[in-house]
């Protein structure tokens, strides 16, 4: 390479440095405008940091039982002595320890069966939305006969034939939540397909893979990482349903969806088991949410016209 050729790759990088740096600046000064947004974060950043660190957080041991001290009122309740801060459940175990090890399992099962729906229903819907033809229809009667298939049937079927467990759970969550990618996928490589940098890649002989792969995913990121955020919040919540069926993940391990089943036969006497994993969830699925309209706001530039 010349000298000149090297200076001018070196000033190209350069300015692309310096666009990551202004849009990184741009994003953290709309993220620190949004209170909503902040919020969320916190939320998020509080739970995910006392899931990580649960064994140094939780102040007992989540699965340890202890009848003697079973369904001890919280601990703010109860002047003096030994007092659990969110009380104890029906087998005497510490709540609050509960919640922070069900927050574990909440988000590894949300993230991975995001991670395994976005992945799949990426890409059915670049090879439908490229390929188009037989493809394309295949494609999409495959989404609509998972549109018309009852979630909670599927979930009996898969999970009474694989056993329930955490893996499982995955499993099940992903194949059923990979068409709402695919759908705007689809439609997206529709749109971008018949762009001229699309038709310059095939003039000069690119594979079609490449042209998916190299130029089309790029392109089609932004409405998927935007879909991942909020349906991150829709695993747990599904989990938290299977789990509060009985179709989770298996006790001893604490779920808070285990923890609602537990409690609701204590509703009118011990209001504490269910309360404190309901608002668990809540707060949770809220903070997603907030953190999710955001990230809408920033990528889609059509809503800043």
């Amino acid at each position: 390479m010349s000298d000149g050729g090297a200076i001018a790759l070196e000033a190209g990088q350069a300015v692309e440095q310096r666009e990551a740096r202004q849009d990184l600046r741009r994003v953290l000064r709309e993220l620190f405008r949004n209170r909503a947004a902040l919020i969320g974060l916190v939320i998020l950043v509080g739970v995910a940091t006392s899931a990580i660190l649960a064994p140094a957080v939780a102040p007992y041991d989540p699965i340890v039982q202890e009848i003697a001290l079973r369904l001890k009122p919280p601990g703010w309740t109860v002047p003096g002595g030994r007092t659990y801060l969110l009380g104890t459940d029906h087998l005497g175990r510490d709540i609050l320890s509960r919640l922070i090890f069900g927050a574990r399992v909440s988000l590894i099962i949300g993230l991975s069966a995001v991670a395994l729906a976005g992945t799949l229903g990426t890409l059915i819907g670049l090879v439908a939305g490229y390929r188009g033809g037989r493809v394309d229809d295949f494609c999409m009667r495959l989404t609509d006969t998972m549109l018309a298939m009852p979630f909670i049937l599927l979930a009996l079927a898969v999970i009474a034939v694989l056993g329930p467990s955490l893996r499982n759970i995955i499993f099940v969550l992903g194949i059923t939540s990979w068409v709402s990618y695919a759908r705007v996928v689809r439609g997206e490589v529709l749109t971008l397909r018949t762009r001229e940098f699309v038709s310059a890649a095939r003039a000069l002989g690119s594979s079609g893979g490449r042209i998916v792969f190299r130029h089309l995913l790029p392109n089609v990121l932004t409405p998927v990482i935007v879909i991942a955020t909020l349906e991150v919040a829709r695993m747990i919540i599904l989990e938290s349903a299977l789990s509060f069926l009985g179709l989770g993940v298996q006790p001893p391990t604490p779920t808070w969806g285990g923890m609602l089943a537990d409690g609701r036969a204590y509703l009118s006497t011990s209001w504490w088991l269910a309360t404190f994993p309901g608002l668990s969830i809540m707060l949770t699925v809220l903070g997603i949410n907030l953190l999710g309209g955001w990230l809408r706001d920033v990528l889609d530039p059509r809503l800043q016209l």
